[in-house]
């Protein structure tokens, strides 16, 4: 997986006409995050079916990514029979990435290395990354002039703003049963949406 736009970089980058068609073609795709999420409560988990819906997966699906190690739940694993997974916010996030990139035909083993590098940042730098894609190579890009260099160069046939996804998640799971994890019971939702409400109001007010 290309880390920076310097290895995605093509003869004839500084074409200026070029350059502007990259990034009115990034615009229009909306691969140019610029908003600031909202930054949900960290001890707050979410049941296998919940993140199901949220990230638009199987059940399937997530049993097999967690138990081969793809996508694992970080609030609570499952311990022996009748318990349940909690899946934290950023592990939705993930696994709506990891079928987005499935979707487009990336294959299994570069998820698993464009996962491994998202692990490694920071939650706050999840929102301003986008990844791209040629099919092939995933390309990790933190700034606009790396989209467009990509899209200019033609590494960028797709491309994945984490701060959209991370909005979509957020809509999603403000409407879903999330729980506390050191209580283990009982769904959340209505403390989770309000929790919401009051980030939004605050960082309008901020």
């Amino acid at each position: 997986m290309a880390v920076s736009s310097g290895e995605g970089k093509a003869a004839g980058q500084d074409d200026p006409g070029r350059r502007r068609s990259a990034r009115q073609r990034a615009g229009e795709e909306g691969l140019l995050f610029e908003g600031q999420p909202v930054s949900l409560p960290a001890d707050v988990g979410y049941r296998g079916p919940t993140a199901c819906a949220a990230a638009g997966i199987t059940y399937r699906q997530l049993d097999y990514w967690a138990r081969t190690g793809l996508v694992e739940p970080t609030v609570r694993a499952a311990h022996g029979s009748g318990s349940q997974r909690l899946y934290g916010f950023r592990d939705v996030l993930v696994l709506k990435v990891v079928k987005r990139l499935l979707d487009t035909g990336v294959s299994l083993q570069q998820i698993r290395i464009a996962v491994h590098h998202l692990r490694a940042r920071g939650v706050g730098d999840l929102a301003q990354i986008t990844l791209m894609s040629d099919g092939v190579s995933v390309y990790e890009c933190t700034s606009p002039d790396e989209v467009i260099d990509l899209l200019q160069g033609g590494q960028g046939v797709f491309g994945i703003a984490l701060g959209r996804v991370w909005q979509e998640v957020e809509g999603s799971l403000a409407q879903l049963p999330g729980e506390r994890a050191e209580a283990g019971e009982g769904p959340l939702a209505e403390h989770h949406a309000d929790e919401l409400a009051r980030r939004r109001r605050a960082r309008r007010t901020g």
